[in-house]
């Protein structure tokens, strides 16, 4: 028995759930997300105090680690159409800005040249000060992998900490050469 998928998701007052066969329809003050699950291995049902609850049809080992990860993919559709989701980047470094140009975000990280990233149309990023770099979405997946991308473009250095990181991430730094 998965633990994880035994548990039923709490759907917010203004927030609507569609089950139709093979897929879900959630809709939000944010967005509409369509997700699709599988038939013949799970039934999703809406209990009487508004919880979205996802049964196995039959139980085996494969199907029941299936169960907590859509349960837990579900879980965060329906908070990403709810309150969506955010993460936020900081440029560091001297010199190192962003700033944004139509569906561009440009940005300068010590290298000869600027270096542009174009944003997913699901994407809302905005930039603040021209080192914090705020990226919202409907989407965690999207959202995730977004900021995986601008993080690749510069990576934290270990010795003076310039790079782009996750705000609350941890930089371990390293002791510089001893004369």
């Amino acid at each position: 028995m998965s633990k994880l998928g035994k548990k039923p998701i709490r759907i917010p007052e203004d927030t609507k759930v569609k089950i139709e066969t093979g897929k879900l329809v959630l809709t939000g003050p944010k967005g509409s997300r369509e997700l699709s699950i599988n038939d013949k291995i799970f039934t999703a049902t809406i209990s009487n105090n508004n919880n979205l609850i996802l049964k196995l049809i039959d139980k085996n080992e494969k199907s029941n680690v299936m169960w907590g990860t859509t349960r837990s993919k579900l879980n965060s559709a329906i908070i990403g159409v709810t309150t969506g989701h955010e993460k936020i980047l900081e440029l560091t470094g001297v010199g190192y800005r962003a700033t944004l140009k139509g569906s561009i975000l440009n940005l300068q990280l010590g290298f000869s040249h600027d270096t542009s990233y174009e944003i997913p149309k699901d994407i809302k990023l905005t930039v603040e000060k021209s080192t914090i770099i705020k990226i919202a979405g409907i989407d965690k997946e999207l959202v995730g992998k977004t900021v995986s991308e601008i993080k690749r473009l510069k990576f934290i250095e270990p010795y003076k900490g310039k790079g782009i990181k996750e705000r609350g991430q941890y930089v371990r730094r390293k002791e510089g050469k001893k004369k």
